[in-house]
């Protein structure tokens, strides 16, 4: 083994700076925060206490139910619709590039923009929707104030956000896609449908894989939009996990319990990607070239 030279541990010393005191470090004082009553003034040791409680806080158990609701359907709908236009868009339709460009525009712009513009889209009185609505003769909605819609409207954004982003994921996995397996399944006989099930689906399960990974952990951080369009209500309607600790720690400053329910948080989120690691590469074998 050859020895490795000095300097390649001073050009990767600012990487592990920066892990060390802005990743590792706060999960170890968020942890130590965590089994303590702290409010940014002084604090006492409580031991599981504030995990205990998680157990019985009834708006962390709404948070949770919300935000799981929030990430199956933004996911879901996110990646079905965004798979759909990738297909649509695979043939080099006339105007592909513009096509692109307006899918994109919305994911790259800042979530605090597009929520206020769907603020005015929602509006009660001026908004778009209920102007449309309006057209086929269907009352007006109070739809961030409803708490049958409220959710669903949010979700409805978030899957407008982010569906750029997956169309253009997938149809980067269709163009890898080669022609000779089509060519050998039309011999064969098979269908565009059988063709679909058979050869596109197989060949797009790691970037399937990755999408579901990584829209599912955004999801399950989501706030800005909820902060912005709904504050969490009406009637906790919309609250979500990164919402109560939002709430917890800087409305009510109680940092410990906080910090509880971000570590719970956290050990959510490191389960999916353990389970990414665990599935997420199955079909990454398949011959693609």
């Amino acid at each position: 083994m050859r020895n490795t030279h000095p300097i390649a541990y001073l050009l990767i010393l600012p990487f592990y700076l920066f892990l060390f005191f802005f990743i590792l470090l706060p999960i170890g004082i968020n942890l130590f925060l965590s089994f303590t009553d702290y409010d940014l003034i002084q604090w006492k040791y409580v031991g599981l206490k504030n995990y205990r409680y998680l157990f019985q806080d009834s708006h962390f158990h709404i948070s949770l139910r919300n935000t799981t609701l929030y990430a199956v359907f933004t996911v879901g709908f996110s990646m079905v619709l965004g798979l759909g236009a990738a297909l649509l868009l695979k043939g080099n339709p006339p105007g592909i590039r513009v096509y692109r460009v307006s899918f994109y525009i919305p994911y790259i712009a800042s979530m605090v923009a597009a929520s206020m513009i769907w603020l005015w889209i929602y509006d009660p009185l001026d908004g778009i929707a209920n102007k449309i609505l309006n057209l086929f003769g269907i009352p007006s909605k109070q739809w961030l104030y409803d708490s049958r819609y409220a959710l669903s409207c949010i979700i409805v954004m978030s899957v407008w956000k982010v569906l750029g982003y997956n169309m253009i994921v997938f149809l980067t996995g269709l163009q890898a896609i080669p022609s000779y397996l089509y060519e050998a399944a039309t011999i064969d006989g098979a269908n565009s449908l059988q063709k679909f099930l058979m050869i596109t689906l197989p060949m797009l399960q790691p970037i399937t894989f990755f999408l579901f990974v990584t829209g599912v952990i955004n999801s399950f951080k989501v706030f800005e939009q909820v902060a912005i369009l709904t504050g969490g209500g009406p009637s906790n309607a919309t609250t979500t996990v990164v919402h109560q600790i939002y709430n917890r720690a800087f409305n009510e400053f109680a940092m410990g319990y906080a910090a509880a329910m971000s570590i719970a948080l956290l050990g959510v989120i490191a389960f999916i990607t353990l389970f990414n690691y665990r599935y997420g590469n199955q079909g990454a074998d398949l011959e693609i070239g």
